[in-house]
């Protein structure tokens, strides 16, 4: 048994393995994964009795160090359910990995397939390959429902909390039932506004030939916004996103705790990421540009991330520099970053273009907001009801394909509802960032001015945010911002234009 504070400083050293296994796996340094033996390095961590150990010392205490304990036991709860799963998960990883698609004659790598969608210029060529690699990556369903259900089954074991979303409510200490309600009230109330800009960026986008309700094969092509792409370069990408930052007072470049790997790999994913590793010394931001505005979203979204973990204070305890209770809170700083390329004047400013110019593409990342909005607040809706019918069905597709279908007018596969589910609620933690974000914006409008974007006390404003690490709740910035955790006003300013 160990007491708290070694638990905590050996957990340190198996979180700091791990992610940098799971960083050179993802950015395509590493052909196969190796988890599973860094787990079996650090069997000791993680025991039934270390658990209880900590619950009990966590009953005991009160304010601050019972909010740290809980976070611990949380984590050695995860530990226990990681050690049990790792080697099939370590398996299916690496049978992903190895997957292979092969379309006009070429075979590459499942997820270059994937990434190989935001870059096909030609819609039907598109819809090729969306065909092939969603088949592919359907075939591992019955791996990834295994998973997902041995998980389940140990995380209400040793939590004690035998319904999913009864603990997931407690582990983010909200009701995601009244979240649910209040973010589909503000989809329906934005819901004119998005069929006028749907309808107007589909055009511009996927152009006149496009089936009526096309498949989501074409989402990161769009979100690419690809007709845009000899004005977003993928050459001039970091050069821009650091002179934004440097506007606001961070000098990314400069940061040597912030490491950035930004090459292209066959075997990288397409999916931009921060992996903390050790923050605030060791962080790395990932990204992998392919051309288009999305690029600069990306990097400006983890940019976020990367300055929140690395300007955390290091006198903090561990736990409140590297463990939070859900991703909520550093979802704020990464879209209160992206947020700048909505501002018009920032695509005047950085691209040369005309002011009617400038304003009509930003129009364009407002109607691709709204379209991941409306995404995610589906997924949010379908994530319930999956759950909530978990124990008696054992996990069905009921309602993915038509919730996120008629919220977005996309097209979504019955058969991707599970490729597409992230642990514990992510998209609730998303979501709940998107309210807190639209506030944040609110907030630096009506404290630094329109010009929040380009303006030095934003990133004071923003670091002093940074150093509380990991310790507030998400509900807890908007009680400082003077806002209702639901109201969505500022949310739908944003994006029912």
């Amino acid at each position: 048994m160990r007491t708290p504070a070694e638990f905590e400083e050996r957990l340190a050293r198996y979180l700091y393995e791990r992610s940098e296994e799971g960083r050179a796996v993802r950015v395509g340094e590493k052909e196969t994964s190796e988890q599973a033996e860094i787990v079996r390095r650090y069997a000791d961590l993680f025991s039934r009795e270390q658990l209880e150990a900590l619950r009990e010392v966590e009953d005991a205490a009160v304010g601050e160090e019972r909010e740290l304990l809980y976070r611990l036991r949380k984590t050695c709860e995860g530990g226990l359910v990681s050690a049990a799963l790792v080697e099939k998960e370590d398996e299916l990883e690496n049978r992903l990995l190895a997957e292979r698609v092969t379309f006009r004659g070429d075979e590459m790598p499942l997820r270059n397939a994937q990434a190989q969608l935001a870059v096909l210029p030609s819609y039907g060529d598109r819809e090729e390959l969306g065909e092939l690699q969603a088949d592919a990556s359907a075939r591992f369903n019955p791996d990834r429902l295994e998973l997902i259900a041995a998980g389940e089954a140990l995380s209400a074991e040793l939590s004690r909390i035998a319904d999913p979303v009864e603990r997931n409510e407690e582990e983010k200490g909200i009701s995601l039932h009244e979240l649910s309600a209040a973010l589909k009230a503000a989809s329906d109330d934005a819901t004119l506004s998005f069929a006028a800009l749907r309808e107007r960026w589909f055009e511009k986008l996927l152009g006149a030939d496009r089936d009526d309700i096309p498949s989501s094969f074409h989402t990161s092509y769009m979100r690419r916004l690809s007709p845009l792409e000899s004005t977003y370069t993928k050459e001039r990408a970091t050069e821009v996103c650091l002179a934004t930052l440097t506007e606001l007072g961070f000098d990314l470049a400069a940061k040597s705790n912030i490491k950035l790997d930004l090459d292209d790999r066959p075997q990288k994913s397409p999916r931009a990421c921060v992996i903390a590793s050790d923050p605030p010394s060791v962080v790395h931001l990932i990204t992998r540009a392919q051309g288009g505005l999305h690029d600069y979203q990306a990097f400006l979204h983890e940019a976020g991330h990367a300055l929140h973990y690395g300007g955390v204070d290091a006198s903090l305890p561990y736990t409140f520099r590297r463990i939070s209770r859900d991703h909520a809170l550093t979802e704020i700083y990464s879209y209160i970053v992206e947020a700048i390329s909505r501002e018009a004047g920032w695509h005047a400013r950085h691209f040369d273009l005309s002011d009617e110019q400038a304003a009509e593409n930003a129009e364009a990342t407002v109607f691709l907001e709204a379209l991941l909005y409306r995404r995610y607040e589906a997924k949010l809706r379908y994530e319930l009801g999956f759950w909530s019918r978990f124990a008696s069905d054992g996990g069905t597709p009921a309602g993915y394909e038509e919730f996120l279908t008629e919220a977005t007018g996309i097209r979504y596969r019955r058969d991707g509802y599970l490729s597409d589910m992230d642990a514990g609620f992510y998209s609730a933690d998303y979501l709940r960032a998107w309210i807190r974000s639209a506030q944040l914006r609110r907030h630096l409008i009506d404290t630094v001015g329109e010009d929040w974007w380009r303006n030095p006390q934003t990133g004071e404003l923003l670091s002093d945010l940074f150093r509380q690490g990991t310790k507030l709740s998400s509900e807890e910035v908007a009680a400082r911002l003077g806002y209702d955790p639901l109201d969505t006003a500022p949310l739908l300013g944003e994006i029912a234009v």
